[in-house]
């Protein structure tokens, strides 16, 4: 990874900030706070998101930036081969390649995944690998064994083995898992050869079975052929002759049918002749029966307009009497009209009069409390004026001569005793007012008599009127019942004139005497009537009878003959009941075997399909296993070279596990000697991946805190050259903050004396301190510095050594909220 730029938007104390990296040394030296930590964390946060940012995503906005104003890290970085640039916001973020148009990601979680896979690290691992800093150099330390053992092997790639060995196991477990199923599902050779030996001979056996019942059933069709003719001939003959039967049955049943008929007529015939009689003397006594009932008829209309005539007087009394009511209450009620004059002209008056009573009232009762707070009002002002004249009197006295005049705040001297009896003066005065208004407090403590006067008279007023309002409205209601009383009055006097009328309508003359007698007689007669009616019904059906019995005695003659033609044709028939038998059992013997013999050939059909069916089957399952058994045995030998593989793997990263610590040792023992002028010339990794430093072949119990990060830099330096051979190019990119904190001045020049020697292997190196003495032995200065005025950081670029000095102390001007963030720089 080769960084080639960042620009910062808002981005903490970087309002607007851009940097371009070059290869070489580059330094970014500024004071505690000025925002130099703060231009890597923007670099990991444009890679890695908002876990690669201290504090909270709102945090990360510029003090002074307004709450919408745009948070924007840009950074442009080298990368195997391609070119990237990462444009990320709070709130978006985008990826492009190789300056590309469009990003290959569009968003937050898609640009962390993606640069996250392309770099092959963590978060964690990129720091503890590109970065370095003081705080970080022994990161080894706070690990376990197996923690380092892992960080080594992750951030040197040997992680990658491991990947590829479990993709390797997967494919492997995946075919045993396949060769397994292949296995289980694959059925028994023997069981096989078996199934088709008893396919082949069910088979042969089918085949002989359907021979056979083909030539029987070809035997028993010739039988039935030959016995049908005959069979069908007596059939027919044994249908006629059952048939004649049958018609003779019915034609014999039709010919008593007519007996009972002619039997049946001839008694019809003489009962109507019987009913002729008996008709002739009823008729001779219903003579008047038509004269009786006219006059019933008559009788029975006078006796319904009678009772409506008794209905009508009453109705007529019950109509009297309430007109006599109506007109009573017309009388009482006449004299409202009247009366709604005088009252509405009277309550007119008395409201009038509560008016005007109500509003000298209330202005007397006001001018009565307008009075009373008045008074109130001054007694309480007299009684403040009273209490600050008294205090003012007891402040002069107490303070004598020496004391100054409340007005013109001169010294009283010898004036103080005439001060004091003018202020005794006017306490008096005060006084004599205050006791006036007191008693005039009481005096208007109880309602005046007039007020009272006023409100007794507008009290009487306001009943006299309620009462007159009821009065009104008393006679108000009589008035309108005066109208209704005088329409009522005009209906019914009109409805009692059409019942005078309907009464002289009404027909005299009804007898109820005789109305009674002639509808006994009606009742004594009228049963008579009724069978008269029933008789002549009977008579009336004497020539319908007559004629029914000449067709009844001529269907009878045609029946005899019938029957005798028939007889004659049974006869004819000379077939006999047990040669019928006899043929028919022969013909079911005959039919049977047929049906027998087609039944055993679909039964040998059946057979065949079966047995060519599991003939089919038998050899598709020796088919099948074959082909399982072919497909077992090369997934059998793509599982041994995947077994190989793994075992080769492991071996792989046993080796070079083993290899490991050594090489590291030696890289680092290398760089070691360089720092310390060969003083220490040898590192060494423990099995537990600790560090020892050797003097004279002999691990050192003690060493300081600074030969400590010596130590630890020069193995984190040993790390990254081995991650650079291991990728078979120069490893780049190496972030070195604040790593000179402990050293003193030699060893800080070995230190960039051994890093400019190691430039083939790190092309950029990026030291991040706060101490001006390295200016001088970089390639590149970045300068940063905190403007309190603009309250944001600057930047400036220099090859080399700047013209103009840092500030002498810039956190001195580093604001109150920047100091956490010095504390992390």
């Amino acid at each position: 990874m080769r960084l080639n730029s960042v620009a910062l938007t808002n981005f903490r104390q970087h309002a607007d900030t851009r940097i371009d990296f070059d290869s070489g040394l580059t330094g970014v030296i500024g004071a505690n706070g000025s925002g130099k930590t703060t231009i890597l964390e923007a670099i990991a946060w444009a890679i890695y998101g908002t876990s690669a940012a201290r504090g909270t995503r709102e945090s990360i906005r510029h003090n002074r930036a307004g709450a919408r104003a745009t948070v924007r890290v840009e950074l442009d970085f080298d990368l195997g081969g391609h070119r990237y640039r990462v444009v990320r916001g709070l709130t978006s973020a985008e990826l492009y390649l190789d300056g590309g148009p469009a990003p290959i990601a569009s968003s937050i979680s898609g640009v962390t995944e993606l640069l996250t896979r392309r770099l092959g690290m963590t978060r964690e691992e990129f720091f503890n690998t590109y970065f370095t800093g003081q705080k970080e150099l022994s990161v080894m330390s706070a690990m376990g064994p197996s923690e380092r053992a892992q960080f080594l092997s992750h951030v040197l790639g040997y992680e990658r083995l491991r990947s590829a060995q479990q993709l390797e196991r997967a494919k492997k477990n995946a075919l045993v898992a396949q060769i397994g199923g292949i296995r289980q599902g694959m059925p028994d050779a023997a069981i096989v050869e078996q199934q088709l030996s008893e396919a082949e001979r069910r088979l042969v056996a089918a085949r002989q079975q359907r021979e056979s019942a083909s030539t029987r059933h070809t035997a028993a069709a010739a039988v039935l052929e030959a016995i049908a003719p005959r069979w069908e001939r007596v059939q027919r003959e044994r249908e006629q002759l059952v048939a004649l039967i049958s018609e003779m049955r019915v034609v014999e049943e039709e010919e008593r049918s007519t007996t009972r008929d002619t039997a049946r007529l001839a008694r019809d015939l003489e009962e109507i002749a019987v009913a002729r009689a008996e008709r002739t003397e009823l008729m001779r006594e219903l003579d008047s029966y038509g004269e009786l009932h006219a006059e019933f008829q008559r009788l029975e209309v006078l006796a319904r307009e009678e009772g409506r005539r008794q209905a009508l007087i009453e109705t007529g009394q019950a109509l009297a009497d309430e007109l006599h009511k109506l007109r009573q209450r017309r009388q009482k009620v006449e004299s409202a009209p009247k009366l709604d004059l005088e009252v509405s002209a009277l309550l007119e008056e008395r409201r009038e009069e509560l008016e005007l009573v109500d509003g000298q009232l209330e202005a007397r009762r006001t001018e009565w409390v307008r009075d009373r707070q008045e008074a109130e009002t001054k007694r309480q002002s007299l009684r403040e004026q009273y209490a600050e004249l008294k205090q003012q009197r007891e402040r002069l006295a107490a303070t004598g001569e020496e004391g100054f005049c409340p007005t013109c705040t001169r010294p009283l001297g010898t004036h103080l005793r005439g001060v004091l009896e003018m202020l005794d003066a006017q306490m008096e005065t005060v006084r004599v007012d205050g006791n006036y208004y007191k008693g005039r407090l009481e005096q208007l403590l109880d309602m005046p008599e007039d007020v009272k006067a006023l409100d007794e008279r507008r009290r009487a007023l306001f009943q006299e009127v309620a009462n007159l309002e009821r009065r009104m409205m008393k006679v108000q209601l009589a008035v309108q019942e005066l109208s209704q009383l005088t329409g009522d009055i005009t209906a019914k006097e009109e409805r009692e004139a059409v019942l005078a009328r309907d009464l002289d309508a009404i027909p005299a003359g009804y007898d109820a005497r005789r109305h009674e007698l002639v509808r006994l007689e009606i009742d004594r007669l009228m049963p008579l009537d009724a069978k008269v009616t029933r008789l002549s019904a009977q008579i009336e059906r004497e020539q319908t009878l007559l004629r029914e019995q000449s067709q009844v005695l001529a269907n009878a003659a045609q029946l005899a003959l019938r029957i005798a033609e028939l007889k004659e044709r049974r006869d004819a028939i000379t077939v006999s009941e047990s040669d019928f038998a006899t043929l028919r059992a022969e013909h079911e013997r005959a039919l049977a075997e047929v049906r027998a013999a087609e039944l055993a050939v679909v039964g040998a059909d059946g057979n065949l399909q079966s047995a060519v069916l599991a003939m089919d089957v038998a050899s598709a399952a020796a088919k099948e296993l074959g082909e399982r058994q072919r497909l077992l045995a090369e997934l059998t030998v793509h599982k041994r070279l995947h077994d190989e593989l793994d075992r080769a793997y492991t071996d792989l990263r046993t080796d070079l596990n083993f290899q490991l610590r050594p090489e590291l040792s030696e890289l680092a023992s290398a760089f070691l000697a360089e720092l310390t002028d060969g003083r220490y010339d040898e590192l060494e990794l423990d099995d537990q991946y600790n560090i020892l430093v050797l003097e004279d072949g002999r691990p050192k119990p003690v060493i300081s805190g600074g030969e400590e990060d010596l130590a630890n830099l020069v193995l984190r330096l040993a790390i990254s050259q081995m991650i650079a051979e291991r990728a078979g190019q120069p490893f780049s990119l190496l972030i070195l903050d604040e790593i000179f904190g402990s050293l003193d001045e030699l060893r800080r020049s070995s230190v960039l004396e051994l890093l400019r020697r190691l430039n083939d292997r790190f092309e950029q190196v990026i030291l991040i301190t706060h101490i001006e003495s390295v200016r001088d032995m970089l390639d590149h200065v970045i300068t940063v510095r905190y403007d309190p005025e603009q309250g944001s950081s600057t930047v400036v670029q220099h090859d080399g050594a700047p013209d103009e000095p840092l500030l002498p102390d810039d956190s001195a001007l580093m604001p109150p909220y920047l100091e956490e963030a010095g504390a992390a720089d």
